[in-house]
């Protein structure tokens, strides 16, 4: 066994990994960069290492610096977390030749599931189902085979990044020219894909670990489908939706999957699930998942600790000793009751999600109770920055019935208060509060159609079951706390809040309007680019600049028809939120 470990990442995985070391006696050292120099992470480690500067390309994305970091500690072995590095082939190849052992799967198995084109390719092989879809190098006449609406994928794409929705010929030219924009950006690779859109899928994915002598195992499902931005908010397990049957099918799917790849260490097998039950393969990330506490707490197993054994070469029947050893080779492992987690995270869920910065001033966990686990990377005084992913915290429940999880988990929520940041807490509090939620009836449309233009104090939940939902948004005097009072040219004025209409289901991502006037930075972040210049004539709708914070980007467009009379920015700048970028005439 290692007896010291580097973990190259950062926030509440690499305080996860902090505890599971601590739990199995070794020693860690933990990469920060300028940002993070007095981080709870750096705070929690054994040891502290700095591999450069703020901006994750200059630290935590420098595979030679990390690699560099873990020698000159004394390391034996890097745990990469997920995000940054950890499904990269080229950094699990270095760290080997390094003399090093990477804590996940070998690069030629992340190379295999890097490439989403490749990966679908291997699966089919398998006998494992895909998404009728095209690789538009085989030639966009191809297109012709798949019917409208269709989902644009970056090839080498993650995390939501690099995906659009077409519904028809006009929105896939720009769908398709907008994915490999961001795609390169995200991920200096501009391929993407067509595959068919599922109407009202739902997503759930298969935790397995394998070891290096050709045993493979599942441990159930996590059902996924609660998403804004294709990315994940709310997790749980068991799926409210699967049956026994589905979820036989769905396992030896993904154990087909991670078979297929030559896979080793801990991963998770994604898949898309029709209304009918029909289920497709999505991707498989070859990496520990941010919603794996869920796993661990309906199985009763560690995953990082499985995760680290794995990787100092111990086989399953080592980590499990009570595996069954009959004709099946079955592990005794069951789902026990129902686990519930929500992302606490740093984002203003009334403004499309867009990222908060600022300095946590106050912070109150929930009290402790049986089945209440908070895994936390931020601490009272710690700054919430530009530079990183607005996960803070994730908060998961664990109880005997899917009922008791929704109420416990409300509870808790309830009791989390987080002050000097924006947080979407009270959103996800309205989330479990939804009637829908509460009959399991979640597809990754769920925001968009319920939540789409969430104010705080619950009226979208309300607007979505009340008969008279379009009169009470007429009438703002109905409307309890949900108006306020401004001032417009020195008269007082009543705004009502926008409407509370279901939208719909394929919502793009986040578009940055104003109204008229001076056009201003709907967050805080970095210029990334400019577009227009002083003179220039543009027309509504038209991108001035794009920004970018926590990894996500903003495309800020023009209030409507004129000519730039001032541009106030410049590629490069980081601007606060509210400051004026362009005046249009």
């Amino acid at each position: 066994m290692f007896n010291k470990i580097f973990i190259a990442n950062r926030g509440e995985i690499a305080c996860r990994v902090i505890r599971a070391c601590r739990e199995m006696g070794i020693r860690s050292v933990a990469a920060y960069s300028d940002a993070d120099a007095r981080a709870l992470h750096t705070r929690m480690a054994d040891e502290a290492a700095h591999v450069g500067a703020s901006a994750p390309r200059e630290s935590y994305l420098n595979i030679q610096r990390v690699i560099g970091a873990a020698k000159q500690t004394g390391c034996q072995a890097i745990h990469p977390g997920y995000g940054f590095l950890s499904e990269n082939a080229h950094f699990a190849q270095a760290v080997a030749e390094a003399g090093l052992v990477f804590i996940g799967p070998p690069a030629n198995a992340i190379r295999a599931m890097g490439s989403k084109t490749a990966a679908r390719e291997m699966m089919q092989n398998a006998g494992v189902p895909v998404v009728p879809g095209i690789n538009l190098d085989d030639g966009v006449h191809r297109l012709s085979s798949l019917e409208y609406p269709l989902l644009v994928k970056a090839a080498a794409g993650g995390g939501g990044r690099g995906m659009r929705v077409a519904n028809n010929a006009n929105e896939l030219a720009e769908a398709i020219a907008s994915a490999k924009h961001e795609a390169q950006t995200a991920f200096g690779d501009d391929r993407v894909y067509v595959e068919q859109y599922v109407l009202n899928p739902r997503h759930i994915e298969i935790q397995i670990l394998a070891d290096a002598h050709g045993d493979v195992l599942h441990l159930f499902e996590r059902e996924c489908s609660i998403q804004r931005r294709h990315q994940k908010v709310i997790e749980e397990s068991p799926s409210p939706f699967l049956t026994p049957d589905l979820r036989q099918k769905m396992t030896a799917a993904a154990v087909a999957a991670a078979r297929a790849a030559g896979y080793v260490n801990a991963g998770t097998v994604e898949f898309i699930v029709a209304p009918d039950g029909a289920f497709y393969f999505l991707e498989m990330n070859t990496r520990l998942q941010v919603e794996h506490p869920v796993t661990e707490m309906v199985t009763g197993v560690d995953l990082v600790q499985a995760q680290i054994r794995i990787a100092a070469g111990e086989t399953l029947n080592q980590i499990f000793p009570q595996k069954v050893e009959s004709a099946s080779r079955g592990w005794p492992l069951t789902q026990r009751g129902h686990a519930i987690e929500c992302r606490i995270t740093a984002e203003d869920a009334a403004n499309g999600f867009l990222p908060a910065l600022g300095r946590i001033t106050r912070m109150s966990e929930p009290a402790p109770a049986p089945g209440v686990r908070v895994d936390s990377g931020y601490a009272v005084g710690d700054e919430v920055t530009m530079f990183y992913d607005s996960l803070l915290a994730k908060l998961i429940i664990h109880a005997p019935t899917r009922p008791q999880a929704i109420s416990q988990m409300r509870r808790a929520l309830a009791e989390y208060k987080m002050e000097g940041v924006t947080t979407n807490i009270e959103f996800l509090r309205d989330v479990l509060a939804h009637d829908a939620f509460a009959k399991g009836q979640t597809t990754t449309g769920f925001i968009a159609e319920y939540f789409a233009n969430w104010q705080p104090g619950g009226l979208a939940d309300e607007a979505a079951s009340a008969p008279d939902a379009e009169a009470i948004c007429q009438n703002p005097w109905r409307q309890k706390n949900r108006f306020r009072l401004g001032v417009a040219d020195g008269s007082w004025a009543v705004a009502a809040p926008r409407q509370p209409a279901r939208a719909a289901k394929n919502r793009a991502a986040p578009v940055a309007h104003h109204t008229t006037g001076p056009v201003t930075a709907p967050m805080p972040g970095l210029v990334r680019q400019v577009n227009a210049s002083a003179g220039d004539a543009v027309t509504r709708g038209q991108t001035l600049a794009v920004m970018e914070a926590m990894k996500m980007e903003v495309r800020i467009t023009a209030p409507g028809d004129g000519v730039v009379k001032f541009v106030l920015c410049e590629a490069g700048a980081v601007v606060e939120k509210g400051r004026v970028l362009f005046e249009i005439e």
